[in-house]
């Protein structure tokens, strides 16, 4: 088979962004013939490694700075009417300067074979619209459908009924996209974690560690509130945060706001993901809004207890509340710390949770998800009704 994941950079260190690039690696592996194609290029060399048979092609190279790109009178013309190719509700719409996003549509425009896998909305409307049907075109969603603000929402819904087939991460978002897209193919299909089986935690260290984007989605705000009250019953406690972003300043504010300096760090990203959560107790998510929470899986592979909100989807759709995780209701800042502090209070409650998540853990794993992409690839290169079980739910 010939496939092309297009995303919007290749280079960079997102968890969407690892997935895509496990999922290209293990179609290489599979002996087919594996093109990522990067619609902007801001590094030298990709964050993850690539499976020497794949291919990277780059479509706008930015190396040199951004530079200036001015929108033309035609260009700003075009963003003022209904219907443009990337609406200004798009999360990365900043990306799309008149240059990029003429690169993509050409680069689209100009395929005849084989299958095109795109990556985010805007991408996923881009290809809707150019990519000739001689190309089998697979849609990926990585986010709920809610998530979305309404004119992202309308234009997906205007457009991406000419896909062969959409994936989605959890049955939530199965029965979202359904509803708003009848008749359209919709096929679950979690992302990976990059290895199932990984060392445990050994429930010695009084560490909770969370990570992610410093962005208002991930809800570290909420989290450092809570921890507040959490060093109130368990002063010898501590909180790592993972993570860059833009808001990195302001949680710092927060930290020291609340008198946490010596009960919470911001260390920046890390390479060394898997020994910090092998070394940490407790694993807590505060998510305002997810898609599915691969760090919270990753943490679960290690045999870590999760403390999460039951936000909009995501963690409920993985966890069985009470067997290998605890849900607490979305953004309730009171009830994560009490869940905190009841979770670390109890050694063996974080044992037989631990256990449990790295149950739930092994679907995850490369070996269970990885077969279902050859297998969809397979079906929807054959035509006709051959997927029609996988969207059906049979």
């Amino acid at each position: 088979m010939r496939i092309r994941y297009l995303l919007l950079h290749a280079y960079g260190t997102g968890g969407t962004i690892r997935t895509i690039v496990s999922q290209a690696n293990a179609m290489a592996a599979a002996g087919h013939d594996v093109e990522l194609v990067s619609l902007v290029r801001r590094r030298d060399k990709p964050r993850f490694a690539l499976h020497p048979r794949a291919s990277v092609t780059t479509l706008v190279d930015q190396r040199g700075g951004l530079g200036r790109e001015p929108d033309s009178v035609g260009r700003r013309a075009w963003r003022r009417i209904r219907g443009q190719v990337v609406p200004l509700g798009e999360f990365a719409t900043g990306y799309f300067t008149e240059r990029v996003e003429r690169a993509a549509l050409d680069y689209v425009s100009g395929l005849r074979d084989g299958i095109l896998v795109t990556t985010r909305p805007a991408l996923n409307l881009i290809s809707a619209r150019r990519t000739p049907r001689s190309v089998v075109r697979v849609a990926q969603e990585h986010m709920n459908l809610t998530a979305y603000p309404e004119s992202l929402r309308k234009e997906i819904a205007r457009h991406y009924g000419r896909f062969d087939a959409i994936t989605v991460l959890t049955r939530t978002n199965r029965l979202e996209y359904q509803r708003l897209l009848p008749g359209t193919p919709i096929v679950q299909i979690p992302d990976a974690v990059h290895r199932a089986e990984q060392e445990p935690s050994r429930q010695v260290n009084p560490v909770v560690v969370a990570a992610g984007r410093l962005v208002p989605q991930k809800g570290f705000d909420l989290l450092i509130q809570a921890f507040a009250q959490v060093v109130r019953e368990h002063p010898d406690w501590r909180l790592r945060i993972f993570g860059t972003g833009p808001r990195q300043s302001e949680l710092a504010g927060l930290v020291e706001q609340y008198g946490l300096g010596r009960h919470v760090t911001l260390p920046g990203r890390t390479e060394r993901l898997d020994k910090e959560l092998a070394g940490a107790s407790v694993y807590a998510l505060s998510s305002r809004f997810e898609g599915l929470p691969m760090v919270m899986i990753e943490a679960m592979t290690h045999a870590l207890p999760v403390v999460a909100f039951d936000c909009p989807t995501g963690p409920g759709d993985v966890l069985t509340d009470g067997v290998d995780g605890v849900l607490v209701p979305p953004r309730d800042v009171d009830a994560l710390a009490a869940t905190l502090n009841r979770v670390i209070a109890d050694r063996d409650l974080r044992l037989r949770l631990g256990t449990a998540a790295a149950k739930t853990a092994l679907s995850y794993g490369p070996d269970q998800v990885m077969p279902q992409w050859e297998d969809l690839f397979e079906r929807l290169l054959r035509g006709g009704r051959a997927i029609d079980d996988l969207w059906t739910g049979g």
